[in-house]
């Protein structure tokens, strides 16, 4: 039997690169300008300083040990020494300069790309594998940093020099400079041929490495699924599929990559050769004392040392350019669920909520929502019944406006949510979801995560009326118990009851319960019922429940599909009428029985 396909296609780059990126960049570079100016000094002096080294052998060359001037030539020794520390210690402390400039640069396009993905809205993160994600902020920019500081400064620093060993060279003799400057149309064709094709080479690399990235964050978040279907061989298998078209499109880069300092390096030999043979042969040792051409073939190889460097910042470059792209690419994602422009703060909220004519589609085309309309008073609790996909998570979700309506509105106490600020809506909004979410830290932090100036005595307190005290208490450690990535080492119910303190913690006056009790035994339920009706009591609440017998005392019953309501009721108006929520009940008592 065939195996399934199940990696990801290579994402597509969505627009070319082009010099903005590089201008968009250097708002990350202002910041440490003055530092970058002084490194590029240091490195300038002590670059320039060496320089001299190839005349004052030429001195000792032609003049100094033909004359037996020995003071001269120990003047010539000592200078020569002199210019080469004073080099060795500019570089070393640029260096250690630079460090610094590029481990700010890390932070700040860290930060930046951080704060960016905390305001991009649910839609962006249920299109995109995390690892994708992860990959763009942690690996992606400390490929960039280097580009951006070191980079930088040596383009420029390498384009001074060359332009100093010019000067120096042709001070040296004009004709056998000449002869070295031939060499630079060939370099030119050679490094425009070999551009177009080191681009697209190193994309395809951050293309595979993001596509590698995100099926592993993927299979070790879903381990365990994995070993009860059993299916760590066909998982072995498509990793190293992914793996191999990795290694596939790095080796064909680095194909490239290596061909631009060969074909340097061989065009550098050549120049020396013709200086050899320009200067002894077509120019007479008559003409051309040995010292001249000691230091012309001296600078020559300096003179491809930073066109070779250029070249290897070329290089460079190019690779890191794919990863720019993509960190720029991340940026631009559009904030589609943001404060508008007259955005108001949002009034302590009492608890009326309207959908007036609210269409949704997740996708355009499939409305979820067509033109629902309802209003819930304040204190009612609402209960959302229906099948899969009706659109029950999302009237909640639209509710806290995680995502933008379609169409229509959604009122709270009179106010269109979209013209209200998030933190001030949201904030006085308590969620509960069926996936409880629980971070790592210790148990008391992921209790106070939704309100931060909380008490012990308030966390306890809170914990005790959704029954989670007992457990928490009976853990060697109690509230100070560290529960791992992800809440590793607590049960699943465990985690709701720590997720349901964390929600009654914060007060909310809109509570919002999307099968918050389905990892929840039904013994700990019912000790839980008690505490869940504190938790309504007073509050406009939301809940999305499997178990219909939980929501037999809501005020309200709304059956949800075909994007609208279908039935609204209370229990027993609904089971009365003997409709849709009638035949789900029965069905449901049936099956328990």
């Amino acid at each position: 039997m065939a195996r399934r396909n199940t990696y990801r296609e290579d994402e597509v780059l969505e627009t070319p690169f082009d010099f903005h990126h590089l201008l968009r960049a250097s708002v990350y570079i202002k910041k440490y300008m003055g530092r970058m100016i002084l490194a590029f000094a240091l490195s300038a002096i002590g670059g320039i300083t060496a320089l001299f080294g190839p005349m004052l052998t030429q001195k000792a060359l032609d003049e100094a040990i033909p004359d037996k001037n020995m003071r001269m030539l120990v003047i010539l020794v000592l200078v020569l020494v002199c210019t080469y520390a004073v080099s060795v210690i500019f570089t070393t402390v640029r260096s250690r300069i630079m460090v610094k400039v590029g481990q700010g640069i890390i932070y700040d396009i860290r930060k930046d790309l951080f704060a960016h993905l905390q305001m991009l809205p649910f839609q962006y993160y249920d299109d995109r594998p995390h690892g994708k994600i992860l990959i763009r902020v942690v690996n992606y920019v400390n490929s960039v940093s280097d580009m951006l500081s070191n980079g930088l400064i040596n383009v420029v620093l390498e384009i001074l020099n060359l332009i100093f060993i010019v000067i120096f060279m042709f001070l040296v003799d004009v004709k056998l400079s000449l002869v070295v400057m031939a060499g630079v149309p060939i370099l030119a064709a050679f490094m425009l041929y070999m551009k177009k094709r080191q681009r697209k080479a190193w994309q395809q690399v951050s293309n595979k490495n993001s596509n590698l990235n995100a099926y592993l964050q993927e299979n070790i978040v879903g381990a365990r699924i994995t070993q009860i279907f059993v299916r760590e061989d066909e998982n072995v298998e498509t990793f190293g599929i992914l793996a191999d078209r990795c290694r596939g499109a790095w080796m064909q880069a680095v194909k490239f990559s290596n061909l631009v300092w060969p074909g340097i390096d061989n065009i550098s030999v050549w120049v020396r050769a013709a200086v050899f043979i320009v200067g002894l042969l077509v120019m007479g040792p008559e003409n051309v004392k040995l010292g001249v051409i000691v230091a012309i073939t001296s600078y020559a190889a300096r003179f491809w040392q930073p066109i070779m460097n250029l070249g290897n910042i070329f290089n460079n470059f190019i690779n890191n350019i794919a990863y720019l792209e993509r960190i720029f690419e991340t940026m631009d994602e559009p904030v589609t669920v943001a404060d508008a422009e007259d955005a108001v703060k949002m009034p302590p909220i009492k608890g009326q909520v309207t959908f007036e004519h609210v269409t949704f589609a997740y996708e355009e085309g499939k409305d979820v929502l067509k033109d629902l309309s309802f209003t819930v008073e304040p204190g009612e609790s609402v209960a959302l019944v229906g099948p899969t996909g009706a659109g029950k998570s999302t009237i909640v979700n639209l509710v806290s406006r995680f995502y933008n309506v379609n169409g229509g509105r959604v009122l709270i106490d009179g106010q269109d949510i979209s013209k209200v600020t998030l933190e001030s809506l949201r904030s006085q909004m308590g969620i509960m979801l069926q996936d409880s979410f629980i971070f790592s830290g210790t148990i008391e932090d992921n209790i106070r995560y939704g309100k931060l100036d909380a008490t012990m005595e308030e966390i306890k307190r809170a914990s005790e009326t959704v029954c989670a005290d007992s457990f928490i208490s009976s853990m060697q450690e109690g509230y100070q118990t560290e529960v791992k990535e992800r809440g590793s080492r607590l049960s699943q119910g465990q985690k709701q009851l720590i997720s349901f303190a964390r929600t009654l913690l914060s007060d909310p006056a809109i509570l919002v319960l999307d099968e918050a009790t389905s990892s929840i035994d039904v013994q700990t339920e019912r000790a839980l019922q008690q505490g869940l009706n504190a938790m309504l009591q007073g509050r406009t609440s939301f809940i999305i429940a499997h178990r219909l017998s939980t929501i037999k005392n809501c005020d309200k019953i709304m059956y949800i599909d075909q994007g609208g309501i279908m039935e609204c009721g209370t229990h027993e108006e609904l089971i009365a009428k003997r409709g849709y929520y009638y035949r789900l009940y029965t069905a449901q008592m049936e099956d328990i029985a």
